[in-house]
């Protein structure tokens, strides 16, 4: 189990040039990767994703990608000879053309900003691809292991949630085991002091007892309630991505809790119910950082 929320770095440095790729998570309902990377790597941006997704399946996550030391030796002064040589040639046709004396030299191109230009060579970027992957892929292997870490600290909790809601469902099988004979004896005993001590129709009095019975029997729901928390075990205990699948499955387990809520005449089993739904509240708010 991992959670979504995490961090992870890596660099790489080799004859001048390096690299720095940050992993940042926080949570979301589905994966989305922004990537912050030089427009270099550009070309490569659909495999650093691919690579990406291969390790992340959920939530909002920023790769930062810098790259460094490529410009400091790279960087030239190159010269417009072509526009200086149409000034020379101007020059000299004015000169014929007005039968001006005199010299044209480099005092003329002096001073002219626009006879040169800075130019600033990038060295190919090909051949950082591979250390690219390698950075890239040690980067989310670190920010993997911190989210495993917070998602052990995550399950712990979880699981310690399950086995009370666990506890809670053998609670409410037991009561509802011995619940039927009681309900009968409550409900003989009612019409007893609404007769005012006048027999009771026994054949009435098992009608209503059945019906009764029928109605507040949770045997259907505690039978799905356990498959649902066993369900939920193994998730939790298990290393895939689980967090839609624990969404769905608590939604079934408040369903369940609730129905037996609704059908049930007892006050402990109304108690218990009112006590699974809090852990089940608190164990949704942990699946949202789930991956």
């Amino acid at each position: 189990m991992r959670s979504m929320t995490g961090y992870g770095q890596s660099a790489w440095q080799r004859h001048g040039r390096s690299l720095t790729v940050e992993v940042r998570a926080v949570n979301q309902r589905f994966l989305e990767v922004k990537l912050n990377m030089p427009r270099e790597y550009l070309a490569w941006e659909a495999e650093v994703r691919a690579l990406v997704q291969a390790h992340v399946t959920r939530g909002k996550v920023d790769i930062a990608i810098a790259r460094g030391g490529q410009s400091v030796e790279q960087i030239a002064v190159e010269a417009n000879v072509a526009l200086a040589q149409a000034y020379v040639d101007a020059w000299r046709r004015l000169q014929r053309t007005l039968k001006l004396s005199g010299e044209i030299d480099l005092g003329l191109l002096v001073g002219r900003n626009e006879f040169f230009r800075v130019v600033e060579r990038r060295s190919e970027p090909s051949g950082e691809i591979p250390a690219l992957r390698t950075t890239l892929r040690r980067a989310l292997q670190a920010f993997n292991r911190e989210r495993e870490r917070e998602g052990r600290v995550l399950g712990r909790d979880m699981l310690a949630r399950l086995r009370r809601l666990q506890q809670l469902q053998r609670d409410i099988q037991r009561r509802a085991e011995v619940l039927a004979p009681e309900l009968a004896a409550r409900l003989r005993q009612r019409v007893t002091t609404l007769l005012n001590g006048r027999d009771v129709a026994e054949d009435r009095l098992l009608q209503e007892v059945a019906l009764l019975a029928e109605r507040s029997d949770v045997t259907e729901e505690l039978v799905r309630l356990q498959s649902h928390l066993e369900a939920l075990g193994t998730l939790l205990r298990g290393r895939d991505p689980a967090g839609k699948k624990l969404d769905f499955l608590l939604q079934e387990v408040h369903r369940e809790f609730n129905t037996i809520a609704s059908k049930s005449a007892d006050l402990s089993v109304t108690n218990s119910t009112i006590e699974a739904r809090g852990e089940i509240e608190k164990l949704r708010e942990q699946a949202q950082n789930i991956e």
